[in-house]
């Protein structure tokens, strides 16, 4: 029986691609850089924010004066506009509620900035029981360091890693499965491509969020 299920955010349990994507272009646009369509943006995203600052800098431009500014204007206009377009994936609530209910713990990993990964995980899943939710923190390394996998387990107090699941949908996040030594499920509704996920060996691949229910069932 699993007792713990640990959920990437972005790309996994909530689409935030578009918010983040007018976040990051209006602060291009404002230091006079050329912006990106979402399909690069789906591709920038996974590593923390600074570094899809840099992804989204042009060549020559990838300095750490800019990624600071980019910081500066993204944050303000993000706190104000980050759940103009972002919605839950469908299925996820339930599914969520359904692995409470049959008395799982969960939680969230991400490499959001840890003060949005509580903003948003507020506005769209205040009404779920999170066991721990994890955003980057300060002085913490971002996935797919297995370090915020290791704190959820310590704050669920779970030593067996064999009673645990990761849920994602990068290449980032089947790394850092593998690196913290736990089973994956790539999830085929976020932001990379099915032939990514399967160049990681995940141990499932699921293309809705109820299949994690089957899974559960199985192992039990």
């Amino acid at each position: 029986m699993k007792k713990l299920i640990i959920f990437d955010l972005d790309g996994t349990l909530l689409n935030t691609i578009d918010d983040i994507m007018d976040a990051t272009n209006q602060a291009l646009s404002k230091l006079n850089f050329p912006t990106h369509d979402v399909n690069k943006y789906k591709i920038f995203v996974g590593n923390g924010i600074d570094k899809m600052f840099e992804r989204a800098l042009p060549n020559g431009e990838k300095t750490t004066e800019n990624i600071s500014k980019m910081r500066d204007l993204f944050l303000p206009y993000y706190a104000k506009h980050g759940k103009d377009k972002t919605a839950p994936y469908q299925g996820i609530k339930e599914t969520l509620l359904s692995l409470k209910q049959k008395g799982i713990k969960i939680a969230v990993a991400s490499n959001k900035f840890h003060e949005g990964t509580l903003a948003v995980m507020n506005e769209y899943f205040f009404d779920i029981p999170f066991d721990v939710i994890f955003g980057l923190r300060d002085g913490h390394q971002p996935k797919p360091n297995p370090g915020i996998v290791f704190d959820i387990l310590s704050e669920c107090q779970i030593s067996n890693k064999n009673d645990v699941l990761y849920v994602g949908d990068t290449s980032i996040d089947m790394q850092t499965a593998a690196n913290a030594g736990i089973e994956k499920i790539a999830v085929t509704w976020g932001f990379r491509s099915r032939e990514e996920l399967l160049s990681c060996q995940p141990e499932y691949i699921i293309d809705q969020p109820k299949e994690i229910l089957e899974i559960i069932k199985k192992a039990e």
